[in-house]
């Protein structure tokens, strides 16, 4: 099992970005397609309560439709300048706990969509004993939003990742919503494909920031300046090649 970031400031990834703007009449961003999807109840799950440790653990019950709200909070400290609390004014998204309905606040959503700026997935790496080759498959996906690049940028790198990330959405739970979104074109909008094709093709860019095997150790922990970091994720993906090449089956 391995964790990958995909960062949208990458050229590849552009398309999963855009638009920036709440309401499309055609195409929608990868955030405002998981933003629908949770509003139309899929199930979203809470980060670890441990500091720095950025794996999804589905073993637990999914977040209460309550708790949402307060997780997409556009004012992350809870608390704004004047001293006041923020209120829903401030929240992505509304619980109404008597019509047991989540909606969509479009008031702060470009500020807040801005700095939703990568991903985390964890995806599995496995051999098919029919196909004789190694395949890949994400087995769920994280939204990352870093309101305030420079506090994250003074913490250890691990505890910046935990910082970032918002939820953990199971991956198969969402491609139905993947489905039915298509990607914004890069040219002409007569080859559109939509999310879920997207990801299947591997049409993203990603990279490695951690491995979950017997020794379930990010990159970061080991790993201190830019060099070490590009040598230990070298040494992975050559790692998983060199067992896809050494593996066969009658």
């Amino acid at each position: 099992v391995v964790y990958r970031i995909i960062d949208m400031r990458f050229k590849q990834n552009y398309q999963l970005y855009t638009p920036v703007t709440a309401e499309d009449p055609v195409y929608s961003s990868l955030f405002r397609t998981m933003l629908r999807a949770i509003e139309d109840g899929m199930p979203i799950y809470a980060k670890s309560n441990t500091v720095g440790d950025v794996k999804p653990y589905f073993n637990t019950d999914p977040m209460a439709k309550a708790e949402i709200p307060t997780v997409l909070n556009t004012d992350r400290t809870g608390e704004l300048s004047d001293g006041n609390i923020a209120t829903s004014d401030y929240m992505l998204l509304n619980y109404d706990s008597i019509a047991d309905k989540m909606t969509f606040n479009p008031y702060s959503y470009e500020g807040f969509a801005k700095n939703q700026l990568k991903y985390m997935i964890q995806e599995v790496v496995f051999f098919n004993k029919h196909y004789s080759r190694m395949y890949s498959k994400i087995l769920a996906i994280a939204p990352m939003n870093a309101d305030n690049i420079a506090m994250f940028d003074e913490m250890p790198v691990m505890e910046a990742l935990y910082g970032q990330i918002l939820f953990w959405v199971p991956f198969d739970s969402f491609r139905p919503y993947m489905a039915r979104q298509y990607v914004t074109p890069r040219g002409s909008d007569q080859k559109r494909v939509t999310f879920d094709d997207f990801f299947l093709q591997k049409k993203y860019s990603s990279y490695l920031v951690g491995v979950n095997n017997i020794y379930s150790r990010m990159i970061p922990e080991v790993a201190t300046t830019y060099e070490d970091i590009q040598k230990e994720q070298a040494r992975i993906e050559a790692e998983l090649l060199s067992v896809e090449q050494d593996l066969w089956e009658y």
